[in-house]
């Protein structure tokens, strides 16, 4: 696979140094360094991507396009090493040269490209897409600023802007050739051909360019490099020049590409996310309908044979009256010929049961957007809403509840079934929720559009790249198929009682807890016990994740050791990662209590070093690379049927940790992969949960005033222990005056008590390794891999 030796990949970055960089191997900066290295990269990627693309036009195969509004891409320097063969030479270069490669590597900002979940799922399938060969490309926008840059101060978080663009950024291509031009707003009025049929004419519309920025995304030891392409907002000259407030204008078509997540707080901060994804689609579109016209020379009636769009969770789902629009309006197609392309064209993932949070908009913003895609839209929930009434007659009285516009407002989930050939979930208990509940009427309306496709993550970046001790660990005993074939860890079975490789194998996890015991000390000036459990949950702030849960339970722990200070306590250390949303108020009022908590249990004569509590700030993809391969154990611990997946679950458990957590999102299907023996499962279940919504009967004021360890641990929040007298009031009330939505109260003592079953188990040194073996053995079904393979046999037809 490697096509350089040290000397002559020693020689050409030398070569890269004094052309682009000035500078020499003996005179250079870890930038100057990283970009020479980025320059190597980049250059094997363009022409394996000019490769990959004739190859597709000749073949002339469908194609995945994968519409996302986040991609969490994280750091590109280490996983294009890999890909391409080019880590272990490259290691081996800057280490002769003295250099440390982390240390060059981390010269890379983070792309701030995405948030959580969603977009870090986004990035892991465009590289199995890539390293299964599949033609598949991303589309997303190149937003200027990323969510934000968290900083803690006195234990509130603080947002800064995440300008990750400030330096060059070496993997994207600018290619101002292929410029879209997209419209907002005007009026819209029709005219009537000859043929009866109406043509429609634009008006005082907004015109932005739409610029392309291209970055390539390599398979693993396949030759094959796909693109994400990045659209950013620009200014039409002929548009500025003509403009009175030329600098006021500018700057409101810059901020479509300026921010991650507008300012939801205010109306103009919501109409700019409308716009955002009809910016994101209408460029998209345009593109994939100028190549098949040009380089593939097929008419737009081809394009759902060329073309499958699969839309990541509801923002992109303008591109269904989007498409519409193009093939009526620009191609001069029929409703019906439109209407029978599209909905050949569009999947649809979900990624949300809870119906408060399933995305809707006012009318009036989306005909603000663009007139005429709203009337396209009132079309297709005329029509649909008719097609029920008229041949499923049973369904007339629920005709108001499946309208893609009702009261005022237009659903875009709605929408998205609708228009869509597919609907999938991302974990078989989600599945099974959307179509028991969420979307139970479609789901009865047209089953067939249902079906699961279990979340996965790319085993690359998330064991090989980020834990190479565990992988040459995992290849010098069983071969590496597995890089390949993931589902080969199983292969691993026949070491679970092997003692030699179970201590080889605690001994990656300590080596793997050291290095992050170093990063915690570096950013936060906490000293850790490496031989401490580490207690890990990272992930986005939100209640229903019940980051609150586990403070609570660490107050319980700490009241304890309080009451009895020689009770015996194996040592741990809890550490945290989550942004709160600027505007959620509960969520940072948890980081605040995190802080305090830790501010008090960290440095408490009584505890003596047996708890630690880290909240590492600014979580994100190069921080989760250090900490999973250091957790042990997994805190998922969402309300159960809450969490449509979870991502972090998987990629912990392939690096060894144990779950700890209901039986939500994939930690079912982990559950019955590893076995009940070798997870932690507390709490009620979903159906438990869906009961008690559904039918009342759960009050919990009782629990508190009956149970002694809940209000302990509850009037922590009030009673100065943790701060000044009702410091955390605004948690403790909002636990007990909304009767604890997320039932925390209902679930605390079953958490307490599998944390007590997990502590014993940790003390039995064998069976806790064979646990975690039994883990990582078992991860291979959640490669994204697998997952991808799914898409493309049973959705995307790619094969």
């Amino acid at each position: 696979m490697n096509k350089y030796t040290k000397a002559s990949f020693r020689a050409l970055l030398e070569k890269k140094l004094i052309n682009k960089r000035t500078s020499t191997l003996e005179d250079t900066s870890d930038t100057d360094l990283f970009y020479a290295i980025a320059s190597i990269v980049k250059d094997e990627m363009n022409q394996a991507n000019v490769t990959t693309k004739k190859g597709n036009i000749q073949s002339k195969k469908r194609q995945i396009n994968y519409l996302s509004m986040e991609f969490l891409i994280g750091r590109l320097i280490e996983s294009n090493l890999l890909n391409l063969g080019l880590m272990d030479v490259c290691n081996e270069v800057l280490i002769d040269l003295g250099r440390n490669p982390k240390k060059i590597y981390s010269e890379e900002n983070d792309a701030g490209l995405g948030n959580g979940g969603l977009g870090r799922l986004a990035a892991c399938f465009l590289d199995s897409i890539a390293s299964l060969g599949y033609l598949g490309n991303g589309f997303g926008i190149r937003y200027r600023y990323g969510l934000f840059e968290q900083r803690i101060i006195d234990g509130t978080q603080i947002e800064l802007p995440d300008n990750w663009l400030k330096e060059v950024y070496p993997w994207e291509v600018r290619k101002a050739d292929e410029t879209i031009t997209v419209h907002f707003g005007g009026e819209v009025y029709s005219e009537t051909m000859p043929d009866g049929r109406l043509k429609f004419h634009y008006q005082n519309q907004e015109t932005v360019l739409a610029v392309p920025y291209d970055v390539g995304v390599a398979g693993y030891d396949n030759g094959v490099v796909n693109t994400l392409r990045l659209w950013s907002a620009e200014v039409p000259d002929t548009e500025l020049t003509m403009h009175p407030n030329q600098l006021e204008y500018m700057q409101n078509v810059e901020r479509i590409s300026g921010f991650l997540y507008p300012d939801d707080s205010t109306e103009e901060g919501r109409f700019l996310r409308l716009k955002q994804q009809y910016f994101l689609v209408s460029s998209t579109i345009q593109t994939l309908i100028k190549q098949l016209k040009e380089k593939y020379n097929e008419p737009v009636t081809k394009f759902h044979e060329y073309n499958c769009i699969q839309i990541n969770d509801t923002h992109p789902t303008f591109g269904i009256p989007e498409l519409m629009r193009i093939l009526m309006d620009d191609e001069g197609l029929s409703w019906d010929e439109a209407w029978a392309i599209t909905t050949k064209t569009y999947a649809y993932t979900n990624h949300t049961i809870m119906q408060e949070a399933l995305e809707k908009w006012p009318v009036s913003q989306v005909q603000r957007v663009n007139p005429r895609i709203f009337m396209i839209i009132n079309e297709i929930n005329e029509r649909f809403c008719r097609d029920v009434y008229e041949n499923h007659p049973q369904y007339r009285d629920r005709i108001a509840d499946l309208a893609v516009i009702s009261h005022d407002l237009v659903h875009m989930s709605k929408l998205a079934i609708v228009g869509s050939f597919s609907v999938n979930g991302v974990a078989a208990l989600h599945s099974e929720i959307i179509k028991d509940y969420t979307f139970n009427d479609f789901y009865k309306l047209t089953p067939e559009k249902f079906n699961n496709k279990t979340n996965g993550i790319t085993h690359r970046r998330w064991l090989m790249a980020s834990n190479p001790k565990l992988s040459n660990l995992i290849t010098d005993a069983i071969g590496d198929q597995w890089i390949k074939s993931p589902q080969e860890l199983s292969q691993l079975m026949r070491y679970y009682n092997d003692d030699a490789f179970l201590k080889q194998l605690q001994e990656v996890k300590l080596h793997n807890k050291k290095v992050l015991k170093d990063v915690i000390y570096d950013k936060t000036g906490i000293e850790v016990d490496e031989h401490s459990v580490f207690d890990v949950q990272v992930k986005r702030l939100h209640e229903y994740k019940r980051q609150l849960l586990n403070v609570l339970h660490i107050i319980y722990l700490f009241n304890e050791i309080k009451r009895k200070p020689s009770i015996k306590v194996q040592p741990r250390t809890f550490i945290f990662g989550a942004k709160a949303a600027p505007g959620y108020h509960i969520a940072k009022e948890i980081i605040k209590l995190i802080h305090a908590v830790a501010e008090v249990v960290n440095y408490d004569k009584d505890v003596d070093g047996r708890i630690k509590v880290v909240f590492l700030e600014n979580y994100n993809v190069t921080l989760a690379e250090y900490i999973m391969p250091a957790a042990e154990i997994s805190e998922q611990i969402s309300t159960a049927s809450m969490e449509a997946s979870g991502t972090g679950n998987m990629k912990m458990m392939m690096n060894g940790a144990i779950t700890l957590g209901t039986m939500d999102g994939a930690n079912v299907e982990i559950a019955e992969l590893v076995g009940k023996e070798n997870i932690f499962i507390f709490g009620l279940s979903s159906d438990e949960v869906i009961h008690y919504q559904t039918n009342g009967g759960y009050n919990a004021s009782d629990i508190y005033h009956t149970d002694s360890r809940v209000q302990t641990s509850l009037d922590a929040l009030k009673d100065g222990q943790f701060g000044r007298d009702f410091a955390f009031q605004d948690l403790y009330f909002n636990i007990l005056k909304n009767n604890d939505p997320y039932f925390l109260l209902k679930d605390f003592n079953s958490y307490v008590d599998i944390h007590l079953t997990a502590m014993a188990t940790y003390s039995d040194e064998k069976k806790w390794n064979q646990m975690s073996l039994m883990n990582i053995l078992k991860s291979g079904k959640f490669s994204s891999d697998r997952t991808i393979h799914e898409y493309a046999t049973d959705i995307w037809k790619l094969i």
